[in-house]
């Protein structure tokens, strides 16, 4: 009998250890966020116009860290072909396929924009680059950290698919030439979340974030009951600039008819800087987005997991 007391003991430590190992907490942390946006909103990328070498080496860039992560190319690339005019673009495409038999066919979308505006007319002490680091480096980062964090935990039981839109700020047109194609394909989507601009703190709400749209779905109900916090509020002046229709969010509600909204932390009341040379990287504040990005990923843990699709419109 004493001879099988070891074995015993060594079953128990291995089973402890996997279980730490598939329960281990992953945090992103502010230094993540802020390496992703002041590289993307560097002035070597020239403000990452559509068409641009800033653009190819954006692309470049958030392929290398989708193929770090493991995450498998949606199509038969990372890239999502498309023409703007003469010029090719391209969205970049992940997926994270889900560990449900049955739900796995079900997929969210998590999505924003990495192209941003070029060169400004306007030059500002001899700077002409709209490098866009709240639009939307910042919204780029939080989906390149949360698809970071999906691929390790693999905890989802939907698909997830991570995308980064391109020409978006020359009319959704990357939203609209992927939205378009999923539907052609029947896709089977529960939601599309999108970031939009979430590098600076909103000022005097007691909430974190808005959704745009906020009144069409209850999908902030859902996400405050998710995190059992106040995260996410309603912003009168997103509703009065009509947001909801600005961000690629959109073109997806257009096809599908379904909750496809922006989170944001700026409804513009809040940052000076919208489409001008001082969009830069060293005005975002990394640990507020850090911390965002931290209380909306249970949000999508439990979007990725309840037995039925919680979020939705409302009739």
């Amino acid at each position: 009998m004493k001879s099988i007391f070891p074995l015993l003991l060594l079953f128990l430590v291995i089973g402890c250890k996997t279980t730490k190992n598939n329960s281990k907490s992953i945090t992103i942390t502010s230094n993540q966020v802020k390496d992703i946006v002041s590289y993307l909103a560097s002035d070597d990328l020239k403000g990452r116009d559509t068409g641009s070498e800033g653009i190819e080496m954006s692309a470049k860039f958030i392929e290398g860290k989708f193929k770090n992560y493991g995450l498998r190319p949606y199509f038969d690339s990372y890239r999502d072909n498309f023409k703007v005019d003469s010029l090719d673009a391209f969205n970049i495409v992940g997926f994270l396929e889900g560990n449900d038999a049955m739900l796995k066919d079900e997929v969210i979308i998590i999505g924003a924009h990495y192209d941003h505006i070029g060169y400004r007319a306007k030059i500002v002490e001899n700077d002409s680059i709209g490098n866009g680091a709240n639009d939307n480096a910042s919204g780029t980062a939080a989906v390149i950290t949360m698809a970071n964090y999906f691929s390790e935990k693999k905890n989802n039981k939907r698909s997830l698919m991570f995308v980064l839109f391109s020409a978006e700020e020359k009319g959704l047109l990357g939203s609209k030439h992927l939205a378009k194609k999923l539907k052609s394909e029947s896709i089977n989507l529960y939601t599309m979340v999108n970031f939009e601009m979430v590098g600076v703190p909103l000022i005097d709400r007691d909430y974190i974030a808005f959704v745009s749209g906020y009144e069409m779905s209850n999908m902030a109900d859902k996400i405050n009951e998710y995190t059992k916090t106040n995260l996410i509020g309603f912003s009168e002046i997103a509703k009065k600039y009509n947001l909801f229709k600005a961000s690629d969010n959109y073109p997806f509600y257009q096809h599908f008819k379904l909750p496809c909204q922006s989170i944001s932390s700026c409804d513009l009341s809040n940052f000076d800087y919208y489409h001008h040379v001082d969009d830069e990287a060293e005005k975002m504040d990394y640990e507020h987005m850090a911390s965002l990005i931290n209380k909306l990923i249970p949000a999508i843990e439990a979007m990725s997991n309840t037995s039925t699709k919680e979020i939705k419109m409302h009739e």
